[in-house]
């Protein structure tokens, strides 16, 4: 006869719970704001829009939306020690110098969405899981398995093969653009990979503290030095001369539909990053990223219906690899989970059920 559950394995289950439903959460935003915010950005530019700096200042021009919710969560959990002057320079080193490191990619991405079509694009990004795999190798000690190889071999090949194809992609651009878009989604990527590596390790080493309230202030205070450095630069390039310019000879529905590109992009990449932050802060960044690899593989598809991308051969079998590559990392996390609860087991089952501090 099984023995009913203590008090110890019934608390853990409802702690379970709960991280599943953040997971699943910030998982679905994740997908859907990605696919939304790539879409709206590609309007931009095939309305008419040229300005990437612009491109770049709305896909963190978002922050001020997290504001309430921030407040909220901050009004839920009790207050902390106010941090010693040494804490409060480390964190604004870190938003700081996370929030340039994510500037850095928007524009570079902006770069290479304006000269590649949408459904290249997106299958180059998701080059970004490989990249990660390797730096969260190194920054986060996290573990070359079979399955983590066989992915990181997978993706790199299906973005060879994508960098190859786009090479007879119709678009406007030159071919000289189209081999500076794919340089530059590659190097956005790895770059993106790294930024989040860096941000788990800063909520394993300095932040300390695995809350909603924790992940949401990280993402308005790096988001708020993003677009800080990206209004900078769209200042200093001049480009802020040509809004009104493009603003009136907008194709996709002149200046409200301006204003609504615009405005419903930032509002898509900044509920994206509150889902990412909030995925590295509940698991990993390897986790955040192999879900973010889901969102890029999808967006070709939405391409091919909303601007008419060509979906050739070589597009649709580099999308099989990226999906087969996304699947050895799932696979990958279900081996950790099952391990990890087998030792969690045989710990309560050595020390009693009610040992809890014995079993982590």
């Amino acid at each position: 006869m099984a023995r009913p559950p203590s008090k110890f394995e019934e608390m853990a289950a409802v702690l379970r719970w709960k991280w599943q439903i953040m997971v699943a959460v910030a998982t679905s935003v994740i997908i859907v704001t990605h696919s939304a915010g790539t879409l709206l950005g590609r309007l931009y530019f095939d309305g008419g829009g040229r300005s990437k700096w612009l491109a770049t200042v709305v896909q963190s021009a978002g922050a001020p939306l997290c504001l309430p919710l921030l407040c909220l969560l901050s009004l839920r959990v009790k207050s902390p020690p106010p941090p010693s002057a040494a804490r409060r320079r480390d964190l604004a080193l870190i938003y700081l110098s996370l929030g340039f490191l994510i500037s850095a990619s928007n524009l570079m991405y902006s770069y290479a969405l304006l000269y590649l079509p949408v459904s290249t694009f997106s299958l180059l990004c998701a080059t970004q899981l490989a990249f990660n795999a390797v730096s969260s190798y190194f920054l986060n000690a996290h573990r070359f398995t079979p399955p983590v190889l066989n992915s990181v071999a997978l993706l790199t090949f299906s973005a060879v093969l994508v960098a190859v194809g786009s090479e007879s992609d119709a678009s406007n651009a030159s071919r000289s653009e189209r081999r500076l878009g794919v340089a530059l989604a590659l190097a956005a990527s790895a770059l993106f990979a790294l930024t989040l590596s860096l941000m788990e390790l800063s909520f394993e080493r300095v932040i300390k503290a695995r809350t909603w309230a924790a992940a949401v202030e990280m993402e308005v205070w790096t988001s708020t030095a993003a677009t800080a450095a990206a209004v900078a630069g769209l200042w200093a390039s001049g480009e802020w001369r040509r809004v009104g310019e493009e603003m009136e000879r907008f194709r996709r529905g002149g200046r409200a539909g301006y204003v609504m590109a615009l405005v419903g992009t930032a509002a898509a990449w900044q509920l994206y990053a509150v889902g990412l932050v909030a995925l590295v802060e509940a698991a990993s960044a390897l986790f955040a990223n192999v879900t973010c690899t889901v969102g890029t593989a999808l967006v070709p598809l939405a391409a091919v219906a909303v601007f008419g991308d060509e979906m050739d051969a070589a597009k649709a079998v580099a999308m099989g690899i990226a999906f087969w590559g996304f699947a050895s990392y799932v696979y990958q996390h279900y081996l950790d989970e099952s391990n990890s609860k087998r030792g969690v087991d045989s710990c309560n089952r050595a020390n009693g059920s009610d040992a809890p501090d014995a079993c982590p």
